[in-house]
């Protein structure tokens, strides 16, 4: 009974992301307009970023975001690490790193069935592991869809060992429920209105910067 009635939270959280994700892309289709615009008049760039993460069943996918930093900075400076002074940073960037703006075009990954509205964060696919180097007791976080937001965002954000976000995903997927979605969807919210950091602190970089990728 239990597995059924996961399955049927499963299947109105499908139908939520995709009918959410078309509704909001409408009703914010100006503003995703102006900042793709914005950004095009400061550099005369590609509004938009997309890079290689691991998805549901470990399946690859393009995430979509838009660029807050130059071209190529992943293979500059610190990779994919970044912090408030990092001058890849566009001015652009800075502003919609601070309230999350960058993460909109999101919406067209979970337009696309490839993304959720809450999950585990999809993981680039070479850090923190490759991709077929995942430890096993880590592996069922990848049993459902990641997401733009989710348990390990609110209870830490950016500066959680690699671990412990796993941990809150594994917790996440095994104890799903609308209302628990419900919840993180509203701190994620009070977060971003807070404008809480969302660089990881030097600290946390050189903890981690020298890992395998």
């Amino acid at each position: 009974m239990n597995h059924i009635f996961f399955k049927f939270h499963l299947f109105v959280k499908n139908v939520l992301d995709f009918l959410g994700s078309f509704i909001i892309l409408i009703l914010i289709s100006p503003i995703l307009a102006l900042i793709s615009l914005s950004i095009f008049i400061e550099d005369k760039g590609m509004p938009f970023f997309l890079q290689k993460r691991i998805g549901k069943n470990q399946k690859i996918f393009k995430i979509i975001k838009f660029r807050t930093m130059i071209l190529n900075a992943e293979s500059m400076g610190s990779g994919v690490f970044t912090n408030e002074k990092d001058n890849r940073i566009t001015k652009v960037g800075k502003i919609l790193r601070k309230y999350s703006l960058d993460e909109l075009p999101q919406l067209f990954n979970i337009l696309k069935g490839e993304m959720s509205f809450i999950g585990p964060r999809p993981p680039v696919v070479y850090f923190p592991y490759n991709i077929n180097e995942y430890p096993i007791e880590y592996e069922e976080r990848f049993d459902i869809k990641p997401g733009i937001t989710g348990l390990a965002q609110i209870s830490g954000r950016t500066n959680l060992k690699w671990e412990e976000r796993f941990t809150y995903d594994i917790h996440y997927k095994n104890n799903y429920s609308l209302v628990l979605d419900m919840k993180i969807i509203l701190k994620t919210l009070a977060k971003v209105f807070a404008s809480e950091r969302v660089y990881p602190t030097d600290e946390f970089i050189k903890e981690n910067h020298n890992l395998k990728k």
